[in-house]
């Protein structure tokens, strides 16, 4: 049976600790497994790291730059090499390729988020093996996906795939960070996020790359919401995937959800940059997260930053944490005067009749 594959590799994989310089052997060795993916009619997708990391050994530098004017220049110099070389080594084996490089703006308008869809399926249609990256030449701070791991799970999300591989520098998820913790406990199997409670996910995995445990995990949440099953394994042993797929327990695997949640309220969810928040009293949580009601503005007990309608926002208790997102009816402004307040009050407070609902349910995804 057909499957669609997502297969993210982090910069730790691709290139060398010490000096940054490309693991030619390791990037062959993914090349030879997805080409054998698509022989086996699969549609593979490859969200690859490196254009950073590749543009400082081409240039000598010693460390990743922080200030994003130059980490844009060296992003711009290691995406043309890290490309040429994919394509040589795809090439070989007759499998064409495709760059899609994405910037979270892309994803933001739901136009051009229907519009990239479009797009993969074209070229998954076509065979084509597509090789994503994040815009980091053009993309700015607010706009970013911050990493890999995060674009991966939202492509992987966008296409409603049935596997999301994160391949990294550990062969699996641990109860800490086995390089530091010598006993930490391995973990295989994950069907619940609350099983993570616990863990001690530590910082990045090297001086080259942007990610690590922390946001593998939440790459994971995102992917597992919309029904993709998702495992973390070693990046230098890319042949494993394949094991993976055929049933051998290697690495740590995340089980999707039984229901995903739909296409719409996954981009709500993940896809939006929240502009706001709104802070909520216990009856308000209670009847949206239990419930299944819209949110009232009776519910509102603050608001937080400057948004327009329409706009995506977080919702959260009165400790700041967040439990749903929403596109509001009203503007951040009209809410600081008709929070707290009954539907029937609005029409007086406002001057004009509005949405009986601040956030309409179908609206509204639980975070």
């Amino acid at each position: 049976m057909t499957k669609t594959i997502v297969i993210k590799i982090g910069t730790s994989s691709l290139t060398q600790p010490e000096t940054g310089q490309l693991a030619l052997s390791t990037i062959a060795t993914l090349t030879e497994t997805l080409c054998h993916l698509r022989q086996q009619g699969h549609r593979v997708i490859l969200v690859s790291s490196g254009a950073v990391g590749v543009g400082c050994a081409r240039l000598g530098l010693k460390e990743r730059p922080k200030a994003i004017a130059l980490k844009q220049a060296v992003a711009a110099v290691g995406q043309g090499r890290l490309m040429r070389v994919y394509d040589d080594l795809f090439s070989i084996l007759q499998q064409p390729i495709a760059q899609v490089l994405l910037t979270r703006a892309d994803l933001v308008q739901r136009s051009r988020y229907l519009n990239v869809y479009n797009t993969f399926q074209e070229l998954l249609g076509l065979g084509v093996i597509p090789v994503v990256n994040e815009n980091d030449t053009v993309a700015v701070e607010e706009l970013k996906f911050g990493d890999n791991d995060t674009l991966s799970a939202l492509v992987a999300s966008l296409v409603e795939a049935d596997w999301l591989f994160l391949l990294t520098d550990v062969d699996r998820l641990y109860s800490a960070d086995p390089r530091s913790v010598p006993d930490a406990r391995p973990i295989t199997l994950v069907s619940s996020m609350k099983e993570l409670a616990e863990i001690q996910t530590g910082g990045q995995g090297s001086q080259w790359g942007t990610g690590g445990m922390v946001t593998k995990i939440s790459a994971a949440r995102i992917a597992i919401a919309a029904g993709v099953r998702t495992v973390i394994t070693q990046g230098r042993y890319p042949q494993n995937i394949e094991k993976i797929i055929q049933g051998e327990a290697i690495g740590t695997h995340f089980e999707p959800q039984p229901e995903p949640t739909s296409a719409r309220k996954r981009w709500i969810a993940y896809g939006l940059v929240p502009a706001g928040k709104l802070y909520l009293d216990e009856g308000a949580i209670t009847a949206i997260s239990q419930g299944g009601k819209s949110l009232l503005a009776a519910g509102i007990e603050a608001v937080e930053g400057e948004f327009d309608i329409q706009e995506a926002v977080q919702l959260c208790d009165r400790h700041g944490n967040e439990i749903a997102r929403g596109l509001v009816n009203y503007n951040s402004e009209e809410l600081q005067k008709i929070r707290g307040h009954r539907s029937h009050e609005i029409p007086e407070i406002l001057g004009y009749t509005g949405a009986e609902t601040v956030i309409h349910r179908d609206n509204l995804v639980m975070t």
